[in-house]
């Protein structure tokens, strides 16, 4: 692992994750698999910046309801 974050790290995932992590980068049109779980993290790191401010991070459906992301 490369704590300074330069060079490329190697993740392992049980199978349950792997297959999912392959599902969702055919989801969203096939490529790097790094490029979905960089999405994921991306969207953790938000609920939580917005959870150290104070604040409530929500989905809304196109119906108009809402839903807490809670990690």
């Amino acid at each position: 692992m490369d704590p300074r974050g330069i060079g490329p790290v190697d993740v392992r995932l049980n199978g349950t994750l792997a297959q999912l992590l392959v599902r969702l980068t055919d989801e969203v049109g096939g490529g790097d698999p790094s490029a979905v779980l960089a999405r994921a993290l991306g969207l953790f790191e938000m609920a939580q910046r917005t959870r150290r401010g104070g604040g409530t991070l929500l989905f809304r459906t196109p119906d108009g309801r809402e839903a807490e992301v809670v990690f």
